[in-house]
């Protein structure tokens, strides 16, 4: 992981380094992007790479490539045209892999089983059922403060462009539904303070912790999962086709948020942190109670009543949500019980 550096201390920049490869794909597409030009050669790898992946979900060489097609939809990429970011080639690269990553996360979520009870009731019940790790209950009590700075690390390639994917969803909506998204992506910017905006409360709490808070600074450090999650609600938020999972996708973030948000507070300042490092999930635990009955009843109540053939969908967005958080529990998890890091290391692509 990189130190906190001076530029990181001035603000997040517009737009981000490129990352190193992780794969063969990752590697053609990065020399894409600099040539300015995506050949048929390197969207036939795409796709051949997609149809090879066994595991797509935590393919580093496959989720990179993704996310790198996405980032040039948010703030762009060092010494990259931003004319590629509708090249027909990337487009057609980019499908190749979301149709795989789409096959996936339907084999791992099961097909959405929706009720006749109301929305948000349908909703409570996903989320009762989710048997998932807490990973926040282990970080309250057991976190030490270089499984923090990891943790950090992985979350860092969604919560330093937080709300931005779902955003996207926005102008596909109307009346309530529309209204409600907005109020509660409005608090996630701050209520127009930038300062108070949560991608720069987490960046806050990043350097608070010595870790590097500009914008994709820690790409190169992150695994798979964190680009499987963002990949996820960029794909949602990108096509009005999964607009109504765009939207289950949020809540499920919104009605879920408050107590681990507390939980990891709570782990902050088992380490001698106070409110100033606190704030990012401070703010969590009071926002996101709020926002829960506007996401579950207003947006996504509202949603399904003005087009109930949605309502598979947004059950689908929700369970990718709580899915996912799992999937990146179980990661880190995973490798801490094992002694050993979670972040990803170079050593397997050099070998």
């Amino acid at each position: 992981m990189r130190g906190a550096s001076k530029s990181a201390a001035l603000g997040m920049g517009r737009t981000m380094r490129l990352p190193h490869a992780r794969g063969p794909l990752s590697a053609a597409l990065r020399d894409a992007l600099l040539a300015g030009s995506v050949s048929p050669t390197t969207v036939d790898l795409a796709r051949t790479t997609a149809g090879a992946a066994t595991d797509p979900l935590h393919d580093d060489d496959l989720q990179l490539a993704l996310a790198l097609c996405y980032e040039l939809h948010y703030r762009g990429l060092d010494d990259v045209d931003d004319a590629l970011e509708w090249d027909p080639g990337l487009i057609t690269l980019r499908a190749h892999l979301e149709r795989r990553h789409l096959a996936a996360l339907c084999e791992l979520t099961g097909p959405p089983s929706p009720t006749g009870e109301p929305v948000d009731r349908q909703l409570t019940a996903l989320i009762a059922a989710d048997d998932g790790p807490s990973l926040s209950s282990f970080m309250a009590k057991r976190g030490t403060a270089e499984q923090w700075r990891e943790y950090l690390t992985l979350r860092s390639v969604y919560h330093l462009k937080e709300a931005d994917p779902h955003t996207f969803a926005v102008p596909r909506l109307s009346g309530r539904a529309k209204a409600a998204m907005v109020e509660i992506q409005a608090d996630e910017y701050g209520g127009g303070a930038p300062e108070r905006m949560h991608s720069e409360l987490f960046a806050g709490m990043m350097r608070d912790l010595g870790l590097d808070a500009g914008y994709g600074a820690l790409w190169d450090d992150a695994p798979a999962v964190a680009f499987t999650s963002v990949n996820t609600m960029s794909l949602f938020g990108l096509h009005r086709r999964w607009r109504g999972a765009a939207l289950g996708h949020l809540t499920c973030v919104e009605m879920t948020s408050s107590e681990p948000s507390r939980r990891y507070s709570a782990g902050l300042r088992r380490l001698g942190h106070d409110g100033t490092t606190t704030v990012f999930y401070d703010e969590h635990v009071e926002a996101d109670a709020v926002h829960e009955q506007i996401a579950s009843v207003d947006m996504c109540g509202s949603l399904v009543a003005e087009d109930p053939s949605l309502l598979g969908d947004v059950l689908f967005g929700a369970a990718c949500s709580l899915t996912l958080d799992g999937l990146a529990a179980r990661h880190l998890l995973g490798a801490w019980e094992a002694g050993r890091s979670a972040l990803y290391t170079r050593t397997a692509l050099a070998a």
